[in-house]
């Protein structure tokens, strides 16, 4: 075995001078005669070039510690290791007990809050009651306006929606289902062969945060095609107008991502914007026509879960919420009043839709079923479920607009179009083991079904469901809106908006 005749260590690329005849680390030799040019040993002039390597066969070994030579040393080891390890173990049990006492400290504090809560839950219905009764005797009328950002956070549910706005919803399914047995695809809408053409037309950049980074959801408006609205993991809300490029308003509020966004758009009443989001609340603001900026109206914190899905009811007049902590509510956004939360159901709600005449409710669930309730009575109407599925995420769902179809995924690469008169799946699209579906929507005209995922975007025509056109060029595309007519198409990328549309 060779040492270092500078570090006395065992050199792990050796060399010999050949002016001293001495082993040295080639590291430290080369080291030493960069800065002195002579040999360490000997003092002659040295040079790299006068270095010799030197090829051991085996390959040198470094020699064990001392402490590892011998059984008693190993057995001193062994039994350090062993002591240590008691010690830890006696640590830990130390931790626990404390955390146990701290916890059933903890456990105590929150019945007694509890307990707390409930007597002034009492006492707040009692004072409300007494209230009424003073306001009856003398003859005031509660106002139901809001002409501020309301708190709704009581917990209640009830068995279906009051009597007054059963008669509006029943009077509403009535004229669209008699409307919708007359309709025909309007005149000028896109056709099959236009979609087939379509190009990238506009691209908005760079919309909210780049950390976190991405938006999450999109809505188009109706009464102005070049205003949409956006929600993003950034946990703002966006206005943005496209024919100026400019952001119209930055609505804050939410504490973690957004997950859904929305216009409520009736004649002679202000837009409103409305989102929910993962950190369990919902929120609507108002146009002021005064300031023209759009000003807090409601916040909802009913639910104990993320609120994973926002629809608005066909009357306008109605916002839909579902929520990971298995429920539903319904919202007047007359009065801004909830006039329903679901009984919890076995499953948590991950995402829901209207049916067109307004009186069904479909919900998806975390483990790959749909439930269909009757939004008037808050009963299930039906329950769809793949055969066999494996339990997924269903986190989109579109309604046809004749109201006979749902298409929702039956896995996470199918989409399944279920016939709600047979409640069986009538069609299965497959899209690729390595495609992730994001969101399915038809279009108005009960045409064409659009379906957004990690590989882009992708348009089928309704029956025969040839697939007319891909979108691939932003990568993967979270959202998917079709635009007034069809004349356009809208998908969120990343950070992007993108608008396809024929080419000029």
């Amino acid at each position: 075995m060779f040492f270092c005749a500078i570090s006395g260590e065992p050199p792990q690329e050796p060399v010999v001078s050949t002016k001293s005849n001495k082993v040295y680390e080639r590291r430290l030799i080369v080291k030493y005669i960069n800065e002195n040019g002579t040999d360490p040993t000997t003092g002659d002039k040295l040079e790299e070039s006068d270095l010799i390597d030197i090829k051991a066969s085996p390959e040198t070994v470094a020699p064990r510690p001392p402490n590892l030579t011998s059984i008693p040393a190993l057995l001193q080891t062994l039994q350090n290791e062993y002591d240590a390890l008691v010690l830890e173990s006696f640590a830990l049990k130390q931790q626990y007990n404390s955390t146990r006492q701290e916890l059933s400290y903890a456990l105590y504090a929150q019945d007694a809050a509890s307990r707390v809560v409930a007597r002034l839950i009492r006492e707040r219905d009692a004072a409300r009651e007494a209230l009424a009764n003073v306001q009856a005797t003398m003859g005031i009328t509660p106002s139901a306006s809001a002409p501020e950002d309301v708190e709704m956070e009581e917990d209640t549910t009830t068995e279906g929606l009051p009597q007054e706005i059963v008669a509006r919803i029943d009077e509403n399914h009535l004229t669209l289902s008699a409307a919708r047995k007359k309709r025909k695809t309007p005149e000028g809408y896109a056709t099959a062969a236009e979609l087939k053409t379509y190009t990238a037309k506009h691209t908005i950049p760079s919309l909210h945060s780049a950390s976190p980074a991405g938006i999450t959801s999109l809505a188009v408006s109706r009464s102005n095609p070049n205003h949409f609205l956006t929600g993003g993991n950034d946990k703002i809300v966006q206005l943005y107008d496209r024919s100026t490029d400019k952001v119209l308003a930055s609505l804050k509020g939410h504490t973690k991502k957004v997950n859904q966004v929305a216009f409520r758009q009736k004649e002679g009443e202000p837009t409103l914007l409305l989102s929910a989001g993962a950190d369990k609340i919902a929120k609507v603001w108002a146009h002021d026509e005064a300031s023209n900026e759009y000003i807090p109206k409601l916040t909802i914190r009913n639910h104990k879960g993320d609120v994973t899905g926002l629809a608005v009811h066909p009357t306008s007049t109605l916002l839909a919420l579902s929520s990971m902590d298995k429920t539903y509510s319904v919202h007047d956004l007359t009065t801004f009043q909830q006039i329903h939360r679901s009984v919890p159901s076995d499953e948590p709600f991950t995402s829901l839709s209207f049916h067109p005449d307004g009186t069904l409710l479909a919900l998806g669930t975390s483990m790959s079923t749909i439930q269909i309730y009757d939004v008037r009575i808050g009963a299930i109407a039906a329950s769809l479920a793949p055969p066999d599925a494996v339990p997924f995420n269903i986190n989109t769902l579109s309604f046809s607009e004749n109201g006979y179809h749902l298409a929702a995924p039956s896995s996470h690469s199918t989409v399944a179009v279920w016939d709600l008169r047979k409640q069986t799946a009538s069609t299965k699209i497959e899209l690729g083991d390595d495609f992730q579906i994001n969101k399915v929507v038809y279009d108005v005209s009960a045409q064409f079904l659009g379906v957004a995922g990690s590989s882009g975007g992708r348009l089928f025509m309704y029956k025969s469901w040839e697939e007319l056109v891909r979108f691939e060029e932003g990568g993967e595309m979270s959202d998917f809106v079709f635009g007034d007519m069809g004349k356009e198409l809208w998908g969120v990328t990343g950070r992007e908006v993108r608008i396809w549309g024929l080419p000029a």
